[in-house]
C-alpha cells in the first residue's frame, strides 16, 4: 500500500517508477479522489465545529432562561448534513483505497529495467556442475525407483499432484528438517507452526488479495489456503506496535503451500516442478527500516547456505523491474542447476517489501523517546522450496545404475544411508 502523501507530492516520480514495472496507473484520478476526500473531511470538520458552537450557545441560553428551540432545530439540520458528509467521505475513501490496493510496490532504483526474466541480472554463479553422461530428469529417476507416483495422484486429485513413497518420502522429510535446523540453530530464526488456513484480511496484508485471487484456493467458508508461509508469518505483526528492541524479528516455518497455477497453463506439466500442492521452508524478517537492505543480503545468504551444504551448483539473479512480485521492491532469485533439464531453475526468491506490506497490515514500531510510530519493513524468502530441492538432488546425484547418492549433509537425517536404490 502506498502513502497517498507521497503520491500527492511526487506524482511524476511515482508514475515513472511504476512504468519501470510495466504498470500504468491513473495517478490523476487518485489525486482527484484524494482531493475530494480532503474536501469532504474539511466539510465534516466545519460542520462538527458549527454544531459544537451552537450546542454551546444552547447551553448558555438555557442557563439564561431563553428559548433555544430555533437553535435546536439548526443543530438537528447540521446533524443530517454531517451524516451525509460522513457517508460521502466514506464512499470516496473506499474508492481511493480500492485504487491504491491494486498498485504494486515501487521498484528499487538499483534493479535492472526490463519486463521479463530475459532482463534479469546475473550476480554470481556458485559451485561446479556435475559431469553426467546422458542425465535423466527427476521424474524418470523417481518413477524408475518406484518412489514417485504421478498416475495414482492424478486419479485421486487430478494433474499437478504427486505421491512420494519410501526413500523419496524420507528424503523429502530429511530436507525440511535439515533446512529448519540450519536456519534456527545457525542463523537465529525462530521456528513456528502457523495455520495454513487464513482469512481474507491476512492475504490482503501480504498483497495476494485482491489482485491475485485466481491464483489461490478458497474454501466454502471464510478461509483461504496459504500459497506460502509468508502469509501467516508476516501476519504475526499485523495491527501491532512493536518496541524497537523487538527488532529484528526472524521467523521460519515448513508448511504445505497451495497454488492454482492459473497463469501457468502448459508450463512444466511433467514432473514435480510446478504443483498445486508443495512444501516450502519460508523465511520472514521484520526489521527496522534502516536495516532492510542489509537484511535482504543476509536472508539471501542463509538460503544460499542450504545449497552450498548440499553441494548443488546455483546462480543468484537480481530480478528486473518487470519481473518482481507485486509486494516486492527488490528480489534475488536462487536458481539451482538441473542436469536433466540442462538449465537453471528457481528454488528460492528472497524479497524486500520495505514498508509496503506493513502499511497494509498496520504493523508498526516505536523507538524510545519517539512521539509517534513508524512502519516496520518486511522481507520474505524461500529457504528453500523442498520439492524443487529434492528434484535437484535427484538430478545432480544420479548414478548410471539409476541410484541416487545422498549428500553428506543429509545422511544424519537418514540414519547414515548413503544411497537410494530401487527396492
Amino acid at each position: 500500500m502506498h502513502d497517498i502523501r507521497y503520491i500527492r507530492e511526487n506524482p511524476d516520480e511515482f508514475v515513472t517508477l511504476l512504468r519501470r514495472r510495466g504498470f500504468v496507473s491513473s495517478v490523476d484520478q487518485i489525486i482527484a479522489l484524494d482531493h475530494k476526500r480532503r474536501l469532504a473531511q474539511t466539510e465534516m470538520q466545519l460542520l462538527q465545529q458549527k454544531r459544537n458552537d451552537i450546542s454551546q450557545k444552547i447551553g448558555e441560553m438555557k442557563k439564561a432562561g431563553g428559548n433555544a428551540e430555533r437553535l435546536k432545530a439548526e443543530v438537528a439540520g447540521i446533524k443530517d448534513k454531517l451524516i451525509e458528509a460522513e457517508k460521502t467521505e466514506k464512499n470516496i475513501d473506499a474508492e481511493l483505497n480500492a485504487s491504491l490496493e491494486l498498485i504494486p510496490n515501487l521498484p528499487d532504483p538499483c534493479i535492472p529495467d526490463g519486463q521479463d526474466e530475459s532482463a534479469n541480472r546475473l550476480e554470481r554463479e556458485v559451485g561446479k556442475k556435475p559431469m553426467i553422461e546422458s542425465p535423466k530428469e527427476h521424474f524418470e529417476l523417481g518413477e524408475a525407483l518406484g518412489a514417485m507416483d504421478f498416475e495414482t495422484a492424478a486419479q485421486m486429485s487430478g494433474s499437478r499432484f504427486v505421491i512420494l513413497k519410501g526413500m523419496l518420502a524420507r528424503l523429502d522429510r530429511a530436507l525440511g528438517n535439515f533446512m529448519l535446523d540450519l536456519h534456527c540453530d545457525e542463523f537465529g530464526y525462530v521456528e513456528a507452526v502457523p495455520p495454513v488456513l487464513v482469512r481474507e484480511q491476512a492475504l490482503f496484508g501480504t498483497g495476494q488479495l485482491p489482485k491475485f485471487a485466481e491464483d489461490l484456493y478458497k474454501t466454502d467458508g471464510n478461509h483461504w489456503l496459504i500459497p506460502t508461509a509468508e502469509v501467516p508469518l508476516t501476519n504475526f505483526v499485523a495491527e501491532k506496535i512493536l518496541n524497537a528492541s523487538d527488532l529484528p524479528l526472524r521467523l521460519t516455518a515448513w508448511t504445505p503451500c497451495f497454488r492454482s497455477e492459473a497463469g501457468a497453463a502448459g508450463k512444466d506439466t511433467r514432473g514435480m516442478l510446478r504443483q498445486h500442492q508443495f512444501s516450502k521452508v519460508e523465511l520472514v524478517s521484520v526489521v527496522h527500516p534502516d536495516e532492510s537492505d542489509v537484511e535482504l543480503e543476509r536472508m539471501t545468504s542463509c538460503a544460499e547456505e542450504v545449497l552450498k551444504r548440499l553441494g548443488l551448483s546455483y546462480r543468484v539473479m537480481t530480478l528486473c523491474a518487470g519481473d518482481i512480485g507485486f509486494s516486492a521492491t527488490k528480489t534475488y532469485d536462487l536458481e539451482v542447476w538441473l542436469p536433466g533439464q540442462n538449465s537453471f531453475r528457481e528454488v528460492s526468491s528472497c524479497s524486500s517489501c520495505r514498508c509496503f506490506q506493513a502499511r497494509r497490515l498496520n504493523a508498526r514500531f516505536k523507538s524510545p523517546g519517539q512521539k509517534g510510530t513508524s512502519f516496520v519493513h518486511t522481507l520474505n524468502g524461500s529457504g528453500l522450496a523442498v520439492g524443487r530441492t529434492l528434484i535437484a538432488i535427484l538430478e545432480n546425484y544420479q548414478n548410471p545404475d539409476g541410484s541416487i547418492s545422498i549428500p553428506s549433509a543429509l545422511r544424519p537425517y537418514l540414519n547414515g544411508i548413503t544411497k537410494i536404490e530401487k527396492d
